[in-house]
């Protein structure tokens, strides 16, 4: 079995090497260079170095050498090899297996998050409701099963596609070595949002002017448009890392902070609080709740180091690289009958 994954994201690569870990021919290709992410993938693209029409002509191109190479294509957010995803009618009629995997904005309707309770949700505007609802029938057309990474996004998709699987997302925990914080006299609070409005960073921003104007000793730091390294040793420095305050679920920074050993804040909707494995250590908080959540953690340094040892034995129980991979082998599996 040689699979593909695709376009970007740290899915891609994080996937494809899980899989050669069980000894699967797999690879990981980025269309982009610039991402946050991109540096993990086996093979890079660098389509936003060329103008548009040169860029085509090089998907055509790879896409290609690609059906020749592999069997298994496993395209991620909402994505294919050609803009306009007639690919997918072509991998269907050589019987090729095909999944699609989506992760968060790509299909996030911002109507059908608030009717379930979340008046905090907000959505990428260059994700509008009719162009993901578009994009996914044009996707369930060729492909039959989709992948998820929990239950907050599964009713996006499974009215479209005949199957859909949930497989957590994956951290290769034996890379990040934690660090436990301490009790300290001004303990770093970082916040790196891939976008403002989506992850309410504005929320947090107002609590961490209340705080400074209370004279509550600590540190912030916004981290935004830094290399991975970088940002990775900001997180190792602080004592909390609070992530997203709106969506309701917890995704891949929250997954990075844990595995280093620190104390996340993140908001998980109280309806999807049993669907996660039990012990989540995630300290929940809203717009509403962030400015008090934020405070009392601070006042708590007992509890930072706790929380970090917490946080790392949960993420290498439910998140570990082998579970992922075995997950992903019984999607393939089932959809080519092997």
């Amino acid at each position: 079995m040689r699979v593909l994954h695709l376009p970007y994201g740290i899915g891609i690569g994080i996937a494809a090497r899980a899989l050669r870990a069980q000894g699967v021919d797999a690879t990981s290709c980025s269309f982009h260079s610039a991402g946050y992410y991109d540096y993990l993938a086996d093979i890079r693209l660098n389509l936003d170095r060329y103008p548009p029409s040169e860029s085509v002509e090089i998907r055509k191109a790879f896409f290609k050498e690609a059906v020749d190479r592999y069997d298994v294509f496993h395209f991620h957010f909402g994505e294919t090899f050609l803009p306009d995803k007639s690919d997918l009618k072509i991998l269907a009629r050589m019987g090729k297996t095909m999944v699609a995997e989506h992760r968060g904005s790509d299909v996030r309707i911002g109507s059908v998050a608030r009717s379930f309770n979340n008046p905090y949700v907000r959505v990428k505007k260059i994700w509008p409701e009719p162009l993901i609802r578009r994009n996914l029938r044009v996707l369930a057309s060729s492909i039959e099963h989709a992948v998820v990474p929990d239950r907050e996004l599964l009713p996006y998709v499974e009215g479209y596609y005949k199957h859909v699987h949930i497989v957590p997302r994956a951290i290769e925990t034996g890379r990040i070595q934690p660090f436990y914080p301490p009790p300290q006299p001004e303990p770093l609070v970082v916040h790196a949002p891939s976008n403002r409005e989506v992850k309410g960073t504005a929320y947090l921003l107002s609590a961490v002017e209340r705080l400074r104007k209370e004279g509550v000793p600590f540190r912030f730091r916004l981290i935004e448009k830094l290399p991975h390294e970088q940002a990775m040793r900001l997180y190792r420095e602080s004592a909390v890392v609070v992530d997203q305050l709106l969506i309701g679920s917890y995704a891949n920074l929250s997954m990075e902070a844990m595995a280093m050993g620190k104390p996340v804040i993140c908001y998980i909707r109280d309806d999807l609080l049993d669907t996660y494995p039990p012990g989540l250590p995630i300290v929940n908080a809203n717009p509403e709740t962030i400015y008090d959540v934020l405070k009392r953690l601070l006042m708590q340094p007992e509890r930072w180091s706790r929380l970090g040892m917490d946080g790392r034995r949960y993420v290498e129980r439910h998140h570990a690289l082998e579970n992922t991979a075995s997950r992903l082998l019984n999607v393939y599996h089932a959809i080519s009958g092997t």
